[in-house]
């Protein structure tokens, strides 16, 4: 029986990959910094385990308690709407330190009983905003393309020993946590210049009626990638997602 050990797990894209998988049979080891059993179903294959990314303690100790892992889902994550000019240091610093800092540490710690093994799946979880330039979000952007180049050249290394690395990029989904999470961090709106960028960029987040991007369709591409060997090392999640991907030409 495979283990897949899901960082973020919470809330939105995390949550319900772990539910997926417990689900379809896997032993699932879900993290989240304040471990809250409730959120999952009871399950002799679940363990829920305390987590923070950015800090290194952490992290050993989650990895050395999780034993065996045969696929790792790096899924936390958030994001700051703000123009880059009015971004705080300490939100650029806590959004490289989580979205970036804090994937890179997860694969550094889980990478050498992969290729220990010679087998393993490591999946990172990005954003289709790192294809598409926006406004509002570039330090968020930033902080994700970083994941996408870092994991590119990691693909390319790791596959002699056997180990596959993936990177699932979601699109805007209105009806996870992500942009409550976000809400604290945004800045502009009492500035003259960029009050009109940032109230049309909110109002874009909130727009639920084009395509977006729901919870299941992130677990299910985790799934596809988890499972499947031919999956290919970028794969989009969500229905603009696809477009925003197929207009990149990626």
């Amino acid at each position: 029986m495979s283990t897949i050990l899901i960082t973020g797990c919470s809330s939105g894209f995390g949550l319900e990959t772990a539910k997926l998988f417990l689900e379809r049979g896997w032993y699932v080891i879900a993290t989240m910094r304040t471990p809250k059993p409730e959120l999952l179903p009871v399950s002799e294959r679940l363990r829920i385990l305390a987590l923070d990314v950015t800090d290194p303690s952490s992290v050993t100790k989650a990895v050395e308690d999780a034993g065996s892992i045969d696929v790792l889902v790096n899924n936390a994550g958030f994001g700051a709407p703000s123009p880059i000019e009015l971004t705080a240091p300490e939100t650029v610093q806590s959004l490289f330190q989580t979205n970036t800092i804090g994937t890179l540490a997860m694969v550094q710690a889980v990478l050498p009983q992969m290729r220990q093994r010679r087998a393993g799946v490591i999946i990172n979880v990005t954003s289709t905003v790192t294809v598409k330039t926006l406004p509002v979000v570039g330090i968020y952007r930033a902080s994700k393309a970083a994941v996408n180049a870092f994991t590119e050249s990691l693909a390319v290394e790791i596959e002699p020993f056997g180990v596959r690395v993936h990177i699932v990029l979601p699109g805007r989904s209105p009806e996870t946590r992500f942009g409550e999470n976000a809400r604290p961090h945004l800045r502009g709106l009492d500035d003259l210049d960029y009050a009109p960028l940032i109230q049309q960029f909110v109002k874009s987040v909130r727009d639920d009626t084009g395509p977006v991007t729901h919870a299941p369709d992130v677990a299910e591409a985790v799934w596809r990638v988890a499972t499947d060997p031919s999956a290919p090392l970028r794969i989009p999640a969500g229905a603009d997602a696809e477009l925003w991907m197929a207009e990149a030409g990626l």
